[in-house]
């Protein structure tokens, strides 16, 4: 343990055999939610948005991911703009977007947008389907599943272990966003908060979750979909579902681009390919940078274990967090200040501490 850490207590993992992560998102690191005085749901703290001339004017192309024409969006600075500016390019409630896909529209948890997006990147929407409400019997200590959240107020499964008790359930299903369980509501709820509701129910009872499917395609399929090329930004080759602009409304079919016939998905150019990235920050306005290093990427990667090792959470996000804070401290104790001045809700223990930073310090020498 390093000197200068003792008067720091190790904190018991927020969940053991269940998991919670966002993937790449994470935004809101370190706020609490409702089921701890804030979050997601409730009153943000940090700087307010800045005005509309400051944002960034870049212009990313979506669809909704059970079929619809390519919309243009622009302006937003964090993931809660992004949803409302989707919803007013489809007509649609901003509660109703769960959660986006990069380039792809399958619900596919390794491409989930988070705290980033590559500035070639196609953003997918996908919205509420069906809902469903499932009695579970918890006959082992831990469910199976994996939890994230979308850092606009909606959790959802993002893995469901194979042979674990989910697992056998067929209603449930990754993707899935939990909206209650036993009846209290998680709406506004961090996905770790979700996951310690679930480590917490007791063993041989059962309980209720109330789900909420992303909404699916008819005959969804390699067959319904064709290459689009889009206008305005120097994006193409992405996945567009075929059937044109019908039934659309009037200022959807205004933002649609141009298609190719009888292409097949991934046919055109590398997607996502583009070297700098869209940063979406909680606190402060969104910032154009590069993409991470090689060092930076090892670096988030070994912290994301030890968030799982210790915490029982994994989070790309809060481990990009980390290594920034971390990347120029002279010693572990530097460090423990950054992450308790910016992480303090977390109480990270010493020993943790001491691992990131020889993570950070690995990471730098290239001894991975």
């Amino acid at each position: 343990m390093p000197l200068g850490l003792g008067r720091r207590k190790k904190a018991p993992p927020l969940v053991e055999n269940e998991e919670a992560e966002p993937g790449r998102g994470g935004l809101g690191v370190g706020e609490p939610g409702p089921l701890g005085g804030g979050g997601a749901g409730g009153p943000q703290m940090g700087l307010p948005p800045p005005p509309p001339a400051l944002r960034p004017r870049l212009v990313f192309h979506t669809q909704l991911a059970h079929g619809s024409p390519t919309g243009r969006i622009e302006g937003f600075t964090n993931v809660k703009e992004l949803y409302g500016k989707i919803a007013e390019a489809f007509r649609l409630p901003a509660a109703e977007v769960m959660f986006c896909t990069l380039n792809t529209h399958k619900v596919d948890m390794d491409k989930l947008l988070g705290g980033q997006i590559g500035l070639e990147d196609f953003i997918f929407a996908h919205i509420k389907g069906q809902r469903k409400e499932v009695e579970v019997f918890k006959s082992e200590e831990a469910l199976g599943l994996t939890i994230t959240d979308n850092g606009a107020g909606y959790a959802f499964i993002k893995r469901i272990k194979e042979g674990s008790v989910i697992d056998h359930i067929q209603l449930i299903s990754v993707g899935d966003m939990i909206e209650a369980i036993n009846g209290q509501s998680l709406l506004g709820c961090r996905h770790y908060e979700v996951a310690r509701l679930l480590k917490e129910l007791p063993r041989g009872r059962t309980f209720t979750l109330k789900l909420t499917e992303p909404r699916k395609a008819f005959g969804e399929g390699p067959a319904s979909w064709t290459t689009a090329v889009s206008l305005g930004s120097g994006h193409s080759g992405r996945e567009t579902p075929a059937g044109g602009t019908q039934g659309q409304p009037a200022a959807v079919e205004d933002m649609i681009g141009v298609r190719s016939g009888g292409g097949r998905p991934g046919s055109g150019p590398q997607l996502g390919t583009g070297r700098g990235t869209l940063r979406l920050r909680s606190r402060g306005p969104a910032t154009v940078e590069d993409v991470p290093s090689a060092f930076e990427e090892k670096a988030i990667e070994k912290v994301d274990d030890l968030l799982e090792s210790y915490m029982g959470i994994r989070d790309t996000e809060l481990a990009a967090t980390m290594v920034e804070l971390g990347k120029d401290k002279r010693n572990p104790d530097e460090l423990a200040e950054a992450l308790d001045e910016r992480l303090g809700d977390f109480a990270f223990p010493d020993e943790f501490v001491f691992d990131v930073w020889g993570a950070i310090g690995d990471a730098k020498v290239g001894r991975f």
